[in-house]
């Protein structure tokens, strides 16, 4: 007998060490059977669960236990990345607790603390994973800085450069000043923030009296400025153009040249131009030959190039000061208040500055095309399919990458540097030194480029370096390309992009066959997640309150394809107590006698009912596995919910009780197999959702020696399971006993009242089946009496359709019908009203525009949810119209 409670802590703590150590996790390549593969998106060596972690492993453990137990020969590849950013800022907070810097240190002692703080906290989040139930080979867990990644990352960056497609090169970049780093565009986030727009005016020499008036958000940088532009079709400065405008507070010349980048209709039409801190002033100048004058160092404060008063100013105040300044010189002509985007670092917090620096670029433009081709020609796949046009935007207007960081954990760039400043770029110091050796016919002392590789760029080889590349490896061979990739939509740029473009390019096949994007998990209101908000949902904490079955079969359960997960622990206690039913219904099996027989057939069941629920079990299975096939995750699981609390647990044992309790020793024999059976067919099924629970129960009912369900197949139902005139006739008893509840609690009919049914133009087949199952109908519907009615249909009878028939409830001597049809009235009133006001903002403009998606989603639903309600009340009304 199964304890009287499900304790998930003991359970998981109990099987998840056993399935580990029994290799159960491993492939099984010596089968010969057809492989399946995931790699996991690996996460920073840094973090922690948190949900969206707790969505993307759940979802790749469904698919990876269900292939596994449809006998499939499964990887699925773990590894955490070494998050060059994030872990040194990790570190660097810690040295600061001890009142040094990494500066203080050093580099090499420095990258040896990283380690030994890797070895000491790195393991927390595959840990986690392990609470979670996530079945990876983790005898074959890497890193990406592990000794052979660091040597696919080497050889990678060599090959690419030596074929042009790596390249070093003065450019703006974004510049974190807090860092130190450059980080690429897609590590840049942009906040709304309240600043101003101040118009300044510029002399023109040569007239005096006369001013160009341009805007700014940043008066800081027009000490650098090199240029006006205006729109050469702009007939306000026709005759400015060729002309030169005075900087104010610098005294330099600067050029007012013509360029389309210039909007006649935005502010005066003029807009200061400078190349050396605005991307797009890069390239103004660029076509105009304007010269680059960079006025800020590393910690964005002015440098030598500003004017004196003005060197070591941080950015921010050197904005006042030279506000101040022009005011004093009377050259602003107006300040106004604005609301615009800042680029911040998304590490950092602060915002960045296009800096002019010397960084190593990937030409990205000529390795997208093959992933492009790619995906028009359906190599790869995403689902849903509507993310195929959002990587198709991005890829077809792609940048160069920018991939050297300014920091010092991470894959330091191999590149040396001779005394001449020429490169060398090789696998290893020794390689560089004989190059150089031979370029300048001696030997020579080379440097190393200080710079490391950012993070993305080992991580872009993620699928085939963890089979071994750059060795021709047996598992390269045979788990490459991968089956599927499970990831968020946030970092299709950041990651999936760039895997395919180094698949493509290195092993001339995409990475993955299909990419199966999810969605963010938000709170219950649609909220995006976040401290400062104070709704982020720890998924330990579900897992420690409710288990980590209860968590994965609801994050499965809301995993709609295009839509964000709406959270709320209310949801993880309804699924808690899914898995109670179920342990209860495995308790009742128990005490009824129920067994689960080996050899027992299905196909061979003589009862009804019996024949009912083998069909309803073939069919759940059925419709469960091509679910989880087509990343139908929600439909999977609510199949098994609604199959599993409702058709097994609410219907069959309700149905099967009066024959457990008969006389009929072979009936009663057939249903307790029939029971065994149909639970152990349940716990195969919901095994991918639910693996700990189900092994517990599969324990018990199997034995020990029946083997783990984790390595159990998949069931397989044939076309002999399942009778159609059984499954009419018991969806009929199941429709006719819910249609008698719905009338009832629509009624207000008091709980224990006893109604006597009465069934008006049945035809023989529905007399035979009522005549067959009364009893289950009274005792399960409460009613004191169900017979045919050849008659008039009663005064304060309520009448509800059941196919051909008309089911009459007497309810005039249990219910005030007048106040019923006055209480029914006002609750349709009070949804109309509800209905109106929401109809009424979700057509208000300005409300949509403002509003943001997830609060219009949410009135969206409520106003579905009203008029659902509001439909099942006036069908009430109806129904008591004709009393």
């Amino acid at each position: 007998m199964l304890e009287k409670t499900f304790n998930p802590a003991a359970v998981e703590a109990k099987f998840y060490p056993r399935w580990e150590e029994s290799g159960a996790f491993r492939p099984r390549p010596e089968t010969g059977a057809e492989p399946f593969s995931i790699v996991i998106p690996p996460p920073n060596v840094t973090g922690s669960l948190h949900m969206g972690h707790a969505l993307n492993n759940t979802i790749q453990d469904i698919l990876v236990r269900y292939w596994r137990m449809r006998g499939r020969d499964v990887l699925w590849q773990p590894g955490t990345d070494h998050a060059g950013i994030a872990t040194q800022m990790v570190v660097e907070r810690q040295l600061a607790l001890e009142q040094k810097t990494r500066h203080d240190l050093g580099r090499e002692k420095f990258i040896e603390r990283v380690w030994a703080w890797k070895a000491e906290s790195g393991g927390t989040i595959t840990r986690q994973l392990r609470r979670l139930g996530a079945s990876c080979d983790w005898s074959r867990e890497r890193f990406t800085m592990d000794e052979g990644l660091s040597a696919a990352v080497r050889k990678v960056f060599v090959a690419l450069y030596k074929k042009g497609l790596i390249y070093k090169d003065k450019r703006l970049v974004n510049w974190d000043p807090k860092l130190h780093t450059a980080i690429s565009d897609l590590e840049v986030e942009n906040h709304e923030t309240k600043g101003h727009l101040w118009h300044f005016r510029y002399p023109i020499e040569g007239e005096e009296g006369r001013f160009i008036v341009v805007a700014t958000t940043r008066p800081e940088t027009m000490l650098g400025d090199t240029g006006v532009a205006v729109h050469p079709d702009d007939p306000r400065y026709k005759d400015l153009v060729g002309r030169h405008a005075i900087l104010p507070l610098v005294g330099r010349r600067i050029p007012i040249v013509a360029d389309e980048h210039a909007d006649p209709e935005t502010g005066s039409g003029a807009v200061k131009i400078t190349p050396a801190h605005d991307f797009n002033d890069f390239e103004v100048g660029r076509r105009h030959g304007l010269p680059l004058v960079s006025i800020m160092d590393f910690d964005a404060r002015l440098n030598e190039n500003a004017p004196e008063p003005y060197r070591g100013l941080d950015r921010f105040e050197a904005r006042k000061r030279i506000v101040a300044d022009m005011e004093a010189a009377g050259l602003v002509e107006k300040i106004e208040p604005h609301l615009h985007m800042v680029p911040h670092g998304d590490r950092s917090a602060v915002p960045i500055e296009p800096m002019l620096t010397d960084q190593w670029f990937v030409d990205a433009k000529k390795l997208a095309a093959a992933p492009i081709e790619a995906v028009e020609s359906g190599k790869t796949v995403f689902v849903p399919k509507q993310w195929e046009n959002t990587f198709f935007e991005w890829m077809r207007n792609i940048q160069p990458w920018t991939i050297s960081r300014q920091i010092w954990w991470g894959h330091r760039i191999p590149a040396w540097y001779g005394p001449d400043g020429h490169i060398f770029v090789e696998e290893t110091e020794a390689e560089a030194l004989a190059a150089a050796e031979k370029h300048y016919g001696r030997k020579v002392d080379l440097r190393q480029d200080e710079d490391v590789l950012d993070t993305w760029f080992s991580s872009a080889l993620w699928p085939f370096s963890t089979l071994g590349w750059p060795e021709q490896t047996p598992e390269l061979a045979r788990y490459y390309p991968t089956s599927v990739l499970v990831t968020g939509f946030d970092i299709i740029f950041f990651w999936v992009a760039r895997m395919m473009m180094m698949g493509c390019h290195f092993m001339g096949e995409v990475p993955f066959r299909t990419v199966y994007i999810h969605a963010l998990v938000r709170d219950e209101r649609g909220q995006k997640m976040s401290k400062s908000k104070g709704n982020v949902i720890d998924p330990l904490q579900l897992i420690d309150k409710y288990g980590a079955d209860a968590l994965r079969f609801t994050l499965a359960a809301l995993a709609v394809q295009g839509r964000d997960v709406k959270l709320s622990e209310s949801r993880v206690e309804g699924y808690r107590n899914f898995a109670t039913k179920l342990w209860n219904a495995v308790r009742y099996a128990d005490m009824a006698g129920c067994r689960l027989e080996r050899g027992f057939d299905p196909a061979s069941v003589r009862l009804t009912v019996n024949k009912w629920i083998v069909g309803a079990v073939a069919d759940a299975g059925r419709r469960t596995g091509e679910a989880i096939e087509a990343f139908k995750f929600n439909e999977a699981a609510g199949t098994l919910y609604q199959f599993v609390w409702g058709t097994f647990c609410d219907w069959y044992i309700e149905f099967t009780k009066p024959i457990l309790a008969g006389g009929d020793e072979a009936a009663k024999a057939e249903t307790r197999a029939t029971i065994g059976w149909a639970l152990g067919e349940i716990v195969h099924l919901l095994h991918p959702l639910m693996p700990f629970i189900t092994e517990e129960i599969w324990e018990h009912l199997a034995g020990s020696d029946a083997g783990m369900l984790v390595v159990a197949r998949w069931p397989h139902y044939g076309g002999g399971l399942g009778d159609r005139g059984a499954e009419a006739e018991m969806d009929w008893v199941v429709r006719l006993v819910s249609t008698v509840r719905a009338v009832r609690s629509e009624m207000n009919v008091p709980p224990g009242a006893q109604l006597a049914l009465l069934i008006k133009d049945a035809s023989p087949e529905s007399r035979a089946r009522l005549e067959r199952h009364r009893d289950l109908v009274l005792r399960l519907a409460r009613l004191a009496s169900a017979d045919l009615l050849d008659g008039e249909v009663p005064r304060g009878a309520v009448q509800a359709v059941l196919d051909e028939a008309t089911l009459v409830l007497p309810i005039g001597d249990v219910v005030d019908l007048a106040k019923e049809k006055a209480r029914l009235a006002r609750e349709v009133q009070k949804l109309d009203g509800e209905i109106d006001r929401i109809a009424k903002k979700l057509g208000n403009e300005q409300f949509l525009a403002k509003a943001k998606p997830e609060v219009v989603e949410e009135q969206q639903e409520r106003q579905s949810e009203a008029e659902a309600a509001r439909a099942k009340l006036r069908e009430a009304l109806a129904r008591l119209a004709s009393v």
